[in-house]
């Protein structure tokens, strides 16, 4: 007699800029999880943020080859979360009832998706879920945070000056953050929001009033904007998975054909970047990038599996910390998936690992104490 399939519920769309990118994601997802290991469960969740669990058809259409999910919206299916209900009783709808799931598998992107607010979500209803706890996913998804993380673990990093929407509303503050990024920096200056991923909001500035422009762009997706030098390096990113003993691979290089790796270099153009995997880097610089990964990944408390991107200065080979994605793009082109296949990590076996790691940690998480009586449990 076979072994029972694990039930794997696949989340994936969300409120979030990079909401497109998820149903691509998701799809690519649901097609490499080994079908005779799991039960696949489809639950879409729209832009103004409500849950849909999808019926058999789009999950056979998936398979059999759409290059993006779709989100079908059937109020019978609309899914509330059972908290406290365990793997059990994880979530219900109303022509269902409830939906018994061995481990949540949310591919999302950005913000309500990687940001730690659907993870404390997971937490209270009590289920295993892939990736980065709620502490880990909410400082990979602050960049602010995470470089002062990694400043204070002896990291490498871009430097960088935080510019608050307050302050920038302010036209004497203002004047002062102009004024001391180019004090500090030299144009052109780089600006991204501090709290958003794929690059969505990010622009290059060459000029002052150019700079005035790019940081109110940002400032739309975010209340916190990052100002930056313009590093004229090669872009190396590096795949880590694993929860207490993590694990990096090999890492890659992007080769942009556009001025930087943005949003539709990544996601629209298909020839927006080359990927070169194993990146063309000597013995020396790839144990250095893998070590700082791994540094960079405990310092920041990630779990499960994340994406570390790294410059890698033109003029002296200088190594630089970025930023991390702590649920990277699993799309057909995307790194994170291509760096693990090239160290022998085929897709398929790479989310039975991160399925194997969201239990391996809910284990632990049941195990502690959370009540006190007597000294005892």
């Amino acid at each position: 007699m076979g072994e029972t399939k694990k039930t794997v519920a696949v989340i994936y769309g969300g409120r979030s800029g990079e909401h497109e990118v998820s149903l691509i994601s998701a799809a690519s997802v649901v097609r490499n999880l080994d079908q005779t290991k799991y039960r696949v469960l489809l639950i879409g969740i729209d832009k103004q943020g409500v849950w849909y669990l999808q019926k058999d058809d789009e999950l056979q259409r998936c398979i059999a080859g759409a290059a993006a999910l779709e989100i079908h919206i059937d109020e019978t299916c609309r899914v509330s979360a059972v908290c406290g209900g365990g793997t059990r009783e994880t979530f219900s709808t109303p022509a269902t009832g409830t939906l018994p799931v061995d481990v949540v598998f949310p591919v999302l992107h950005g913000t309500f998706g990687e940001d730690g607010t659907i993870q404390g979500l997971f937490e209270m209803v009590n289920v295993p879920y892939v990736g980065a706890g709620v502490l880990g996913s909410a400082i990979g998804m602050d960049k602010e945070v995470a470089k002062i993380l990694w400043i204070h673990a002896g990291l490498p990093v871009v430097p960088f000056i935080s510019v608050r929407k307050l302050d920038w509303a302010s036209s004497e503050k203002r004047k002062q953050i102009i004024e001391r990024a180019e004090r500090d920096f030299m144009y052109p200056l780089f600006v991204k929001p501090s709290c958003a991923g794929s690059s969505v909001g990010a622009s290059k500035a060459p000029d002052r009033m150019s700079l005035e422009k790019a940081v109110a762009e940002a400032l739309l997706w975010d209340d916190k904007v990052l100002i930056e030098p313009f590093v004229p390096a090669r872009e190396v990113e590096c795949s880590v998975t694993g929860n207490e003993r993590p694990e990096a691979y090999t890492p890659g290089e992007i080769v942009p054909t556009h001025e930087f790796y943005d949003y539709e270099a990544k996601y629209i153009d298909p020839d927006g970047a080359a990927l070169l995997i194993p990146a063309d880097l000597s013995e020396t610089e790839f144990r250095t990038i893998r070590e700082i990964a791994v540094k960079a990944y405990r310092a920041t408390e990630l779990s499960g599996l994340s994406r570390i991107d790294f410059f890698v200065r033109k003029d002296t080979r200088e190594i630089l910390l970025n930023e991390v994605n702590t649920m990277p793009g699993f799309t057909t082109i995307s790194m994170f998936p291509k760096m693990c296949e090239a160290s022998g990590l085929a897709y398929p076996d790479l989310l039975d690992r991160l399925i194997s790691l969201a239990q391996e940690r809910y284990v632990q998480r049941n195990a502690r104490n959370y009540s006190y009586k007597n000294g005892k449990n």
